[in-house]
C-alpha cells in the first residue's frame, strides 16, 4: 500500500473528557485507501523536547467529508502540543502505516471488539467496516470511569455496545474481561486494542474458548517504517517490528 507524507489541514478539534481529543484532518486530494488498525506518524512542531514523530491510530475515515480522524490522549509534551492546535492549522503526517485488522469475512457471524481507554480508537473504523460487510459487531468498551469511555454514541450507531467501568459509573462494574456477556454470548471472532494487561486478559479468554483473536499492539513506534527498531516484539516468528509487521497480530503469534 502506497505511503504518503502530507501536510493535512485541521478542520476541527473536538475536546473530550479526561484529556482526550479528536483531530479531524482533511486534504486537497481525496484521502487514500486506509485499513482499520493502521496508523499515522505525526510531526509535532514548535517543541524543544519532542524530536520524534508520534504514532496515532486511525480512528475514523469520513469519505463524504474527506476527513481523517485521530483520537488522542494528551499524556506527554508532544500530545499536549497537539491538543493546542486550532482549525486551519496544518499537521505533517506519514500515512497509512502498518498492517490492520483482517478483512471482514462472511464466516464471521458474531464478532467482539474489545477496547480500553483510548485503545478504542481503531475499533470505530473496524466496526464500521464489519457493518458495511453485513456483519453487526458487538463492542465491549472499558475504562476507569464513565468519562474514560470515549465516543460511545458513535459506537452505538454501528453495533451493540457494552460498557465496563472499574468504579461502576457506567455499564458493568469491573474490567472488560469480567463483563457478564463473556459468559452468556458465543463470539466467533475477537479484536482488541488497549492497555497491555487488558489485551493479555482478552487473549487468554480467547484461547480458553478457542476463538480467533487479533490484538493491536501499542509499542513505542518512533519511525513507523522499521528503521529505528524501538518497537520490536518477540513473537513465535522471531523478533518483529510492530510498525511494519503489525501493529495488529494474531495472538497465536505473540509470546503471551
Amino acid at each position: 500500500m502506497k505511503k504518503f507524507v502530507k501536510d493535512l489541514r485541521l478542520v476541527a478539534i473536538e475536546h473530550l473528557p479526561a484529556d482526550n481529543f479528536v483531530l479531524r484532518l482533511t486534504d486537497t486530494d481525496p484521502l487514500p485507501e486506509m485499513r482499520p488498525g493502521q496508523f499515522v506518524e505525526v510531526l509535532v512542531k514548535e517543541s524543544a523536547t519532542t524530536f520524534l514523530r508520534r504514532p496515532i491510530s486511525i480512528n475514523y475515515i469520513d469519505r463524504q467529508k474527506n476527513e481523517l480522524w485521530l483520537l488522542i490522549h494528551a499524556v506527554g509534551a508532544g500530545t499536549r502540543l497537539l491538543q493546542t492546535l486550532v482549525a486551519g492549522d496544518f499537521l505533517n503526517c506519514i500515512f497509512p502505516l502498518g498492517n490492520g485488522f483482517s478483512t471482514p469475512s462472511a464466516s464471521i457471524q458474531h464478532p467482539l471488539l474489545v477496547g480500553g481507554g483510548v485503545g478504542t480508537a481503531p475499533l470505530l473504523l473496524y466496526g464500521e467496516a464489519l457493518k458495511t460487510a453485513g456483519i453487526t459487531p458487538t463492542f465491549l468498551l472499558g475504562g476507569r470511569s464513565r468519562e474514560h469511555i470515549l465516543q460511545v454514541p458513535l459506537f452505538e450507531e454501528i453495533g451493540t455496545t457494552l460498557l465496563a467501568t472499574e468504579d461502576g459509573s457506567a455499564g458493568a462494574k469491573g474490567f472488560v474481561t469480567q463483563h457478564p456477556a463473556l459468559n452468556t454470548e458465543c463470539f466467533d471472532f475477537i479484536a482488541t486494542c488497549g492497555p497491555l494487561p487488558m489485551m493479555k486478559a482478552v487473549a487468554n479468554y480467547a484461547k480458553q474458548h478457542n476463538i480467533y483473536c487479533e490484538a493491536s499492539l501499542e509499542n513505542l513506534m518512533a519511525c513507523g517504517i522499521g528503521a529505528c527498531l524501538c518497537c520490536v516484539e518477540k513473537t513465535t516468528k522471531g523478533n518483529l517490528c510492530v510498525c511494519t509487521e503489525g501493529p495488529v497480530f494474531n495472538i497465536k503469534d505473540l509470546m503471551w
